[in-house]
């Protein structure tokens, strides 16, 4: 058993498989990482990119290599000292022909098996007790006449099922017994003898009686519909009445009651398994915020683990100290003053808030007032990221989250009519108070239990509160008092039955609703509808803040080391919208803005770009200009316009139209996602194609090569060399913070992605083992630093520094150090420290006042230095990143140790 010191997400799919993962097991160990964490890889659905819809938590996905080629992984990664932490996925499974479990409930209703594993409400008002499926493409009477739907027979289940395109709905068991029962003696008796199938005439016979294009056939196929537990339905009655819990809006993802025991029990058995075996050292929890009870799952998790590791001790033979620690993180976004629960029994969060951190302090503040006057002048939109969030909010609960909410409606219900006191708070009204409610919220949700509000929640709670005060009148605000108490003011336990279930369930679904409204308001709505500077609205990213202080960092660096020591630091995931070196080109911007305001200006209004002087819109307008200068791909070579002459199909001129036209691709791609996300002009259940092919159009004539993509190429180079050193400071912040470092497959060279799937694309190992085999130290790597290999350096000294010496970064203390002289506020610098070591760690910030050379890889510091008297040193730090070795006395000048490097760090012993 290893500790977690540094992580690689990879993603794995059909084209990367365990094999693939087992190939660059080498390379890893090399550059420094001690776990792989892997994208979910329990069966999924059949072609799945990412995992995260998976079917069978029995088993694991065969399109990865199945259970052979993971143990050849483990094999590859125990003989190389190294584990796995595991992704899973404990709130939902996507439903289908695949989901054995999902399938038995369709045949079988509230009689399956399966039927507490999905939360489902038989009882909802006109459901008439059955499971709506809104899967199909029109009205059901339509689908039904125009023949869409058909009995089918499965030979070797010995079933009929109902088919539709590529779905499956399964007959209730007893229903084909019937349907066989009255099949003529002799067919019966040939049945029996030999298999069925279609072709038998006896099955063939039952299939044509129930064949749609008759009318009689169409009369006995909807009767025997009719019998089922499920009714089919159109599609776009998923959001108005479906009677069970999703994820977010997703219908095809059903939520899993892992707050049932059983169900926990059923779904974790074999996963569980695979930690017994000693295959997975650490869990990461997906979505936790979508479950019932998360303190209550954390804890039953982390008591099953806590077992695990007494039996592997025991069956050791050894008395381990310390004691087998299996960790456990949870995907969780925290909000603004949010903070994690300490008695979940989890490590920490992935690290979301860490990313936002970092970018957060490499933005300039004066960057803001003019950059948010562009936006309002092009775009029309305030640029008020906490405005446009509530009207998404509302948005939501009107549409997609429709039946989410009314369920939590008919939850406050049954709990106002069981009391006379509170019959007069009608559904009308709860509809408006608890509306206005959950769109205050101010964080993803609260987590209220059997024994009321926690209360580290009640802040957020009271922010609700006075928010949904504001936007009601007197009569409906004075129903909040009441709401107060019904969602965790008071403990449920405190109340007899049926009470103390009526507040539970009111309570749960309240806090299941919350969830997805700030997921799909902020991250898919909001997010893509305003943009200031996109940097500032990544996962995870407080909108509502453009800049902080270096102070905020600090803080938040010492608060993870006394609560939360061992949390995950991120700024890279599967699920970021811009890649890391993205957003610190973005942060560059915010100190650019004299040059760059200006040209974004004409850029917006450049007829070269547009036939229309409305589409697209000035906010897409806007947006495409600042991803057009952010993901401008730093191996894409200037050189002379692209226009006829007799060199126009010269090797250089023929490479850079193909790459011209690849990032055309990637942006149109990126395009099409964030126009839809918005749902402004385009939406996914609606696009519009003109609108979209507009903006298409204007990224195409950008990247043509003529003289206009010699601007914006001149103008993104602009933010070259700020953005790589925002970038190797990013790098060094995450490898050098309290916390364990993740880094997402490929970003160990820079990181230009956008948004999914362009940040799941083949990464080219070949480069990256290529400059790993080089060992250049990052001084040298520097002076070619566009090729990636200076920032891939960094991160192999500084994880080789905390293999050798895990206690420091583990436990060591986190001092903060201010620097003085001209450029002090240019500095960001700390210590980690034990009893017998200190680490100095010194990054830039803000650096283009430090650019003065005229190549730029040179940084002027003037008199500014870091006085380290306080840290009472002795002797000289000895460098990791830079040539020249720090002499404890006096002060770290910086133009002597950081003019050829931005980044430094020494450590004393």
């Amino acid at each position: 058993m290893r500790s977690i010191r540094a992580t690689i997400r990879l993603q794995l799919h059909a084209g990367f498989t365990f094999d693939d993962a087992r190939r660059q097991v080498d390379y890893y160990a090399a550059l420094g990482v001690s776990h792989f964490y892997l994208s979910p890889f329990l069966a999924s659905r059949t072609g799945s990119t990412h995992g995260y819809d998976g079917v069978d938590p029995t088993r694991v996905d065969p399109e990865l290599g199945g259970e052979a080629g993971l143990t050849r992984l483990v094999e590859a990664l125990q003989a190389a000292d190294m584990g796995i932490l595991a992704d899973i996925v404990p709130n939902h499974l996507a439903v289908g022909a695949e989901n054995p479990w999902w399938q038995d409930v369709l045949a079988h209703g509230r009689d399956s098996d399966y039927a507490r594993c999905f939360d489902i409400d038989w009882e909802q008002p006109g459901s008439d007790g059955k499971l709506l499926l809104p899967f199909l493409g029109d009205r059901y009477l339509q689908v039904l006449n125009d023949g869409e739907l058909t009995l089918a027979w499965d030979a070797a289940l010995g079933a009929f099922f109902i088919g539709y395109h590529e779905h499956r709905f399964p007959l209730d068991p007893a229903h084909t017994a019937e349907l066989l029962a009255a099949l003529p003696d002799d067919a019966r008796t040939a049945r029996d003898r030999q298999e069925s199938s279609d072709d038998d005439p006896a099955i063939a016979a039952i299939l044509a009686r129930h064949d749609a294009a008759t009318a009689e056939g169409r009369g006995r196929l909807h009767a025997l519909l009719e019998r089922q537990a499920y009714r089919l339905a159109h599609w776009r009655t998923a959001n108005d009445a479906l009677n069970w819990r999703r994820f977010f809006d997703i219908t095809e993802l059903a939520g899993v009651s892992v707050e049932d025991e059983s169900v926990f029990d059923l779904s974790h058995a074999y996963l569980l398994s695979l930690v017994e075996r000693g295959w997975i050292e650490g869990l990461r929890i997906d979505h936790i915020d979508g479950l019932a009870d998360p303190k209550g799952y954390a804890l039953r998790l982390r008591a099953r683990l806590e077992a695990i590791a007494e039996r592997r001790g025991d069956s050791a033979g050894e008395n381990l100290h310390p004691p087998i620690h299996l960790p456990i993180y949870v995907e969780k976004i925290l909000g603004d003053g949010e903070h994690l629960h300490t008695d979940w029994g989890v490590d920490g969060t992935t690290g979301y808030e860490f990313l936002d951190l970092v970018s957060g302090v490499q933005h300039d503040p004066a960057g803001r007032e003019p950059l948010t006057r562009l936006w309002r002048d092009i775009s029309g939109r305030s640029g008020d990221f906490a405005g446009e969030v509530e009207t998404a909010r509302r948005e939501m609960l009107d549409g997609p989250l429709t039946a989410e909410f009314e369920r939590c409606v008919r939850a406050i219900g049954a709990l106002a009519s069981a009391n006379p006191g509170t019959r007069e708070f009608t559904l009308p009204a709860i509809r408006r108070v608890l509306g206005a409610l959950a769109v205050g919220y101010p964080v993803y949700r609260s987590y209220a239990d059997l024994e009321g509000r926690p209360e580290l929640d009640a802040e957020a709670f009271d922010q609700a509160l006075c928010a949904a005060r504001s936007r009601l009148s007197s009569a409906d605000a004075g129903w909040l008092e009441r709401l107060d108490d019904w969602l965790g003011g008071n403990a449920p336990a405190a109340f007899e039955q049926p009470e103390r279930d009526l507040r539970l369930t009111a309570m749960t679904r309240f806090q299941q609703l919350t969830s997805p409204l700030a997921a799909k308001a902020v991250e898919d709505t909001a997010g893509y509808r305003s943009a200031v500077l996109l940097s500032r609205n990544d996962v995870g990213c407080e909108g509502d803040h453009f800049a902080y202080t270096p102070h905020r960092l600090h803080a938040a660096n010492q608060e993870r080391l006394q609560r939360f020591p061992r949390g995950m630091l991120t700024t890279a995931t599967h699920d970021h919208k811009r890649g890391e070196d993205v957003r610190a080109r973005l942060a560059a911007l915010s100190e650019l803005t004299q040059i760059i305001v200006p040209k974004m200006h004409a850029w917006a209004h450049d007829r070269r770009l547009y036939d229309s002087d409305e589409i697209p819109s000035g906010g897409d307008r806007l947006m495409m200009l600042q991803l057009l200068l952010a993901a401008w791909p730093l191996a894409l070579e200037s050189g002379p316009e692209l226009e006829p002459g007799p060199d126009l199909e010269s090797e250089f001129v023929s490479r850079r139209r193909q790459a011209l036209g690849a990032f055309a691709d990637r942006l149109v791609a990126w395009q099409q996602k964030a126009m839809r996300e918005a749902k402004l002009q385009s939406h996914w259940l609606a696009p519009d194609e003109s609108y979209e092919q507009a903006g298409e159009d204007a990224i195409r004539r950008a990247l043509t090569g003529d003289k206009l993509t010699r601007e914006l190429a001149e103008t993104a180079a602009l933010l070259d060399l700020p953005g790589a050193i925002n970038g190797l400071a990013q790098a060094v912040l995450r490898l050098c913070s309290p916390g364990v470092p993740d880094l997402y497959q490929g970003t160990e060279f820079w990181d230009q992605s956008l948004v999914d799937p362009d940040n799941r694309r083949p990464v080219d190992m070949a480069a990256r083992r290529e400059a790993l085999d080089a060992a250049e130290m990052p001084v040298s790597a520097w002076r070619h630093w566009r090729d990636g290999a200076v920032k891939q350096a960094v991160v192999q000294r500084l994880l080789a520094l905390r293999r050798q010496y895990p206690a420091l970064f583990s436990e060591g203390e986190y001092v903060a150090l201010p620097a003085v002289g001209a450029y002090a506020d240019h500095v960001l610098a700390f210590a980690r420290r034990t009893s017998g070591m200190t680490l100095v760690v010194v990054v830039p910030r803000l650096p283009m006042a430090l650019l003065k050379t005229p190549d730029g890889t040179q940084l002027q510091w003037a008199d500014t230095a870091l006085p380290l008297d306080a840290l009472e040193l002795n002797g000289a730090g000895e460098p990791w990143l830079t040539p020249l070795p720090v002499h404890a006395a006096g002060a770290l000048a910086l133009h002597e140790h950081l003019s050829d490097f931005p980044c430094g760090a020494w450590l004393w012993t």
